[in-house]
């Protein structure tokens, strides 16, 4: 017998106390089981086991002995495990989740591109703008905005978006463009849903906090309808860059106010990881995490 076989046999005497049920248990014969721990002991050179005539019991060395064989044993059968599941097809139901205007703009394209790639995939996609608790709501994979709190979850970063106040170039050549955050209370200001309940809007003057309260004139529960109504010219309004990357690119929007952002807000993909991670997740992480680091809009 191999070393790993012979701790087989080991394990299975102990726990059963006894080499006839051992042997029964691994369809071995009795005396192949006696040499095998016979063997064992020889070559570490200790007493694993205390023979008498109704039982067998552990010595001090054969319970770490024991404790050890245990350990190695499931670690070899995970590995083996993990071995044979690198080579599986990816399959069944993923259920990933993504805030809205992120998850329909950036994330659907790349799940459309996966399910072409893996045809035994299914995607339940949760695009909502709130957190959603994952092992509670049975997420596999997340997208989330901003710092992360603590957790057991892997996290990758794949970019990061500023937060951006902007205008159509006509509100701007009209009314003019804001030197200073003091300036946008007497702007015309369109809230966005993200911000509807928030009428302070934070920025940084040189490295002092600062925060202005705004009353806006048109307050929204879409950011698309802010965008739109901002590309419109009726006023400034506040999003995050990804949300309007198009409309700047196009020249539909103009950004205000960049000496004063604060901070930009880091993109991850969460995912809980460990060697038991299908490797249904363990794919669509990688594609995901491949395809938004390469895009431009995702880098602040």
């Amino acid at each position: 017998m191999d070393r790993f076989q012979e701790m087989q046999v080991f394990v299975a005497v102990a726990q059963e106390q006894g080499f006839a049920a051992a042997a029964r248990r691994l369809a071995l014969s009795a005396p192949s089981v006696t040499r095998a721990v016979a063997a064992l002991e020889q070559r570490i050179g200790a007493q694993l086991l205390v023979r008498t005539t109704r039982n067998v019991n552990l010595t001090e060395s054969g319970q770490r002995y024991l404790d050890d064989c245990r350990r190695i044993l499931a670690a070899m059968e995970e590995a083996e495990a993990s071995a044979a599941d690198s080579h599986a097809r990816p399959s069944g139901q993923l259920t990933m989740t993504a805030p809205v205007l992120f998850g329909e703009l950036y994330v659907t394209p790349v799940m459309v591109q996966y399910l072409a790639q893996y045809p035994a995939v299914d995607i339940n996609a949760l695009l909502v703008d709130r957190v959603v608790p994952m092992a509670e709501d049975g997420i596999d994979v997340a997208v989330r905005i901003g710092e992360l709190p603590d957790s057991g979850y892997h996290a990758v970063r794949v970019g990061q978006v500023r937060r951006v106040v902007c205008a159509s170039p006509t509100y701007l050549d009209k009314q003019g463009r804001p030197k200073h955050p003091d300036e946008l209370r007497q702007a015309q200001i369109v809230m966005a849903a993200s911000a509807s309940q928030v009428r302070n809007w934070q920025f940084l003057d040189g490295d002092k906090p600062l925060s202005i309260r705004l009353e806006p004139r048109l307050a929204l529960t879409a950011n698309r309808a802010a965008i739109r109504a901002a590309c419109m010219g009726f006023g400034l309004t506040r999003l995050l860059s990804y949300q309007v990357a198009d409309k700047l690119a196009s020249g539909e929007l103009e950004i205000v106010l960049e000496d004063f952002e604060l901070p930009p807000l880091p993109i991850h993909v969460v995912y809980q990881g460990g060697r038991t991670t299908s490797v249904r997740v363990r794919s669509f992480v990688d594609f995901v995490v491949a395809a938004l680091r390469e895009d431009p809009n995702l880098r602040g």
